[in-house]
């Protein structure tokens, strides 16, 4: 499991919140209750002199001489637990009652973290994805092949379009996999409507339920990012560093649509420094373009094109443009 030390201390405080939502719960129901049945409050009173006898004695080395003791406090649980049901209130009424009864709100079984952590990392990596709403229908459980004509081919490998993408989703398939192993990086450039945004989303859906950061981003609002944050337009520093450290320390980065910005120096510079960053740290990226190899090669400089083409996979997909044919309610 990928978090932060911020998104560790954002669960931890969820955590603390739940336990003092309980504990109030948990006396309110005690007002009540002695409120009705006040031998409750002296019940209490002896069970919490019984048990500090018991601490002394264990303290004493006579751990011998505390069954008597022990043998008392159960009594007056079970009468304080026939008031209670006699009155009408259920037996662990005045229990207090966890939010996750395994770990009791900590988050924790011994040393482990427990279920409901690991599933409130997954939330929060969801959350701060940029992707919460989408991936439910995005993924490869919903991924169609029938989109992917048989008669269309690529001239260079002699694929046709359906085989070809049959074999980057194996490959897409493998990446999520061996991704803790291998990591690795990826391009998918094609033409407009072909999957590659959807693919990219195929992935982080994995990749996000087994509790690994991902963000996603198109690359407008990447480089609009970059742009506040070096001119530090309309945000506080914590912010700023907030924002560089989920770009930069994320297990996974999805930067879609690049070069539908407006390209210049920085934001080639930007594009350099973030894929360059993130290969010296051993993060992933997956970038997504309409650009051609040689359009993205002039588009952004050499530097940048042999970052790209020395540490990323290049998976071309080739078809026709899927939402027109599904608005036209064509298949293929």
């Amino acid at each position: 499991m990928s978090l932060t030390n911020t998104q560790y201390d954002a669960i931890i405080r969820e955590y603390n919140k739940k336990q003092l939502q309980n504990r109030r719960e948990q006396e309110s129901r005690m007002r009540i209750a002695e409120k009705e049945l006040p031998q409750l409050t002296e019940i209490d009173r002896e069970i919490a002199s019984l048990s500090l006898q018991c601490a002394r004695r264990m303290l004493d080395g006579q751990p011998a001489s505390i069954d008597e003791l022990k043998t008392e406090i159960a009594a007056y649980g079970r009468h304080r637990k026939a008031l209670l049901k006699s009155a009408g209130y259920p037996e662990d009424y005045l229990e207090m009652h966890y939010t996750c009864p395994d770990c009791k709100d900590t988050g924790y079984i011994g040393n482990e973290k427990c279920h409901c952590f690991r599933q409130a990392a997954i939330n929060l990596l969801y959350t701060q994805s940029n992707l919460t709403s989408i991936l439910a229908y995005e993924n490869f459980d919903h991924f169609c092949f029938r989109y992917y004509p048989e008669t269309l081919k690529d001239n260079i490998t002699g694929r046709n379009a359906l085989e070809n993408i049959q074999k980057i989703v194996d490959e897409c398939l493998l990446f999520v996999r061996d991704f803790d192993v291998t990591g690795g990086n990826l391009l998918f450039y094609g033409e407009t409507g072909v999957g590659k945004t959807f693919l990219t989303h195929c992935i982080a859906k994995e990749l996000l339920e087994t509790a690994h950061s991902v963000i996603y981003f198109t690359s407008f609002d990447l480089f609009e990012l970059f742009s506040a944050a070096t001119f530090s337009r309309g945000r506080t520093e914590e912010e700023v560093m907030q924002r560089h450290s989920s770009i930069f320390d994320c297990d996974l980065l999805i930067i879609d649509d690049l070069g539908t910005e407006v390209t210049n120096s920085f934001v080639s510079s930007q594009l350099f420094l973030c894929i360059n960053e993130r290969l010296m740290n051993g993060k992933s990226t997956i970038i997504s373009t309409n650009l051609s190899l040689e359009a993205l090669r002039d588009l952004y400089s050499e530097r940048v094109f042999s970052r790209i083409s020395s540490n990323f996979q290049m998976r071309k997909i080739i078809g026709k443009d899927i939402r027109l044919l599904k608005k036209l309610g064509q298949k293929s």
